[in-house]
């Protein structure tokens, strides 16, 4: 009897022993480390021994065979000058123009094994050919599929089947301090699928761009990057693709530690669409916001900054609608918090029209939530809402007693100028309208701008103007 207590105990004593070391071998040498501050404060920090450092061989030898280097050719007619004594006599018939071939160079990403590859908007903009050149060294003719300006992705495709594939991860699962790799070619095809690291330095951020609309919730990293690398990969540890690197901040068009990648979530979304439909199907909320600063937070009694400040509501909006008003602050839509104004953009662009969520807003210090269904982005002239009004450079147009009013500016090439609501068109290239399809009309016949007259909303005279889109 004592001698089977005695098995039973040494059976026990080696499982534990042998537990002990699997978790001992299998947990980092971490040390952690107590100071004291001089004013008497406490402070931690880690140690970690050099074997528990990340290895990055799996993730590179298998991304770098799916990313790709783009080579693109631009041709373009270009004016000579002519005297303009010799244009008087002979007229502009007789002016001759030469072609101009530039060549540019970026990365891409093969997403799907019968060619699709996505790369950035910029790389392929304008570009009359383009050629991909895989890490085999094979190279094909490519063709664009679809781009994306606002978010600067866009979707070309070579003729081949069973190419390597890089996955999509969460991109919102990245966190702060997390390694990451960055693939492509930065200085050209000299420097074809080159490899750097580094880590996630921030998440959410937008570039002050020239005032055209673009949604931007970038992935900061301090992989180094450079221009070559626009459209390239940004991995993870496993291997899979959290970003496609973009831009870069410097004085000098060289890396100096800020590189900037376009998430995976937003990319995924909006070559699925570029797929599926041909173009992106943007969801629209309609507001104007802007971060939380102390003196609003202050103001309305905010335990935080986090957030968006409502600034406007567009009439007939999916917000107006689902019954947000002007200074709301939004804090989440469904469980995800919302954090800034780019924040907001990219959970809106994860949306379809159509789609339904849950807004939760503080309007006079109470939590509500309001169920909204996303509308489809009207950005086409003469696009009709639901309520009548008409499209026109983002603005929405209506039929007045004397011409036709700007309902609401909404956010493009009218609010741009400075046109506040309840505007009223009187003139357009000097002709007179009285219905939104005149505007419509007359600005189409035009060349290159548009110059509006009329009344502003206080019954002063106004003017303004903008030039058309190439």
């Amino acid at each position: 009897m004592n001698k089977n207590i005695i098995t039973v105990a040494a059976s026990v004593l080696l499982s534990g022993l042998a537990a002990f070391g699997i978790v001992k071998t299998a947990t980092p040498d971490i040390q952690t480390l107590e100071n004291m501050t001089p004013q008497g404060q406490t402070t931690r920090t880690v140690n970690l021994s050099l074997s528990d450092y990340p290895d990055f061989t799996y993730a590179a030898e298998n991304a770098v065979e799916a990313v790709v280097y783009v080579k693109v050719t631009v041709k373009s007619r270009q004016q000579q000058y002519i005297d303009p004594f010799f244009r008087f006599f002979f007229g502009d018939e007789n002016m001759q123009s030469s072609e101009r071939v530039r060549q540019g160079s970026g990365s891409g990403v093969i997403i799907r094994q019968d060619g699709y590859i996505v790369t950035n908007n910029h790389v392929v903009d304008n570009a009359t050919s383009v050629q991909v050149t895989l890490n085999n060294n094979k190279t094909y003719d490519a063709k664009v599929i679809g781009t994306d300006p606002a978010t600067d992705v866009a979707l070309i495709k070579i003729e081949e089947t069973g190419l390597p594939v890089l996955q999509f991860a969460d991109s919102d699962e990245l966190r702060l301090g997390e390694w990451v790799l960055a693939i492509g070619s930065p200085l050209g095809e000299e420097l074809r699928s080159t490899i750097t690291a580094g880590i996630v330095s921030a998440k959410g951020r937008s570039m002050s761009n020239t005032g055209e609309f673009k949604i931007e919730s970038f992935i900061q990293t301090d992989a180094a990057v450079n221009p070559g690398n626009s459209g390239g990969a940004l991995v993870n540890k496993a291997g899979e693709l959290v970003g496609i690197n973009t831009a870069i901040i410097s004085t000098t068009g060289s890396f100096t530690g800020y590189s900037f990648a376009v998430p995976s979530n937003i990319v995924h979304k909006v070559v699925s669409d570029l797929i599926d439909f041909g173009s992106v199907k943007r969801a629209k909320l309609g507001v104007s916001m802007s971060a939380i600063d102390e003196k609003t937070a202050e103001e309305m009694k905010l335990s935080s900054l986090d957030g968006v400040y409502i600034h406007e509501v567009v009439k007939g909006g999916a917000a107006d609608k689902a019954g947000v008003k002007s200074k709301d602050v939004l804090v989440a839509i469904d469980s995800h918090p919302i954090k800034s104004p780019a924040s907001l953009q990219e959970r809106v662009n994860s949306f379809h029209p159509g789609d339904k969520a849950v807004l939760k807003v503080i309007r006079d210090g109470k939590e509500l939530e309001l169920p909204v269904v996303f509308l489809e982005e009207s950005s086409v002239n003469g696009t009709v809402a639901e309520d009548g009004t008409v499209m026109f450079y983002g603005a929405s147009l209506k039929a007045a007693a004397k011409g036709v009013e700007i309902v609401s500016v909404g956010n493009g090439k009218i609010a741009k100028q400075g046109v506040e609501d309840g505007f009223v068109i009187l003139y357009v290239n000097d002709q007179k309208v009285s219905k939104p399809q005149d505007v419509i009309d007359i600005a189409k016949k035009s060349r290159r701008s548009v110059f509006i007259e009329g009344i502003t909303a206080s019954g002063r005279p106004g003017y303004f103007g903008f030039g058309k889109d190439e």
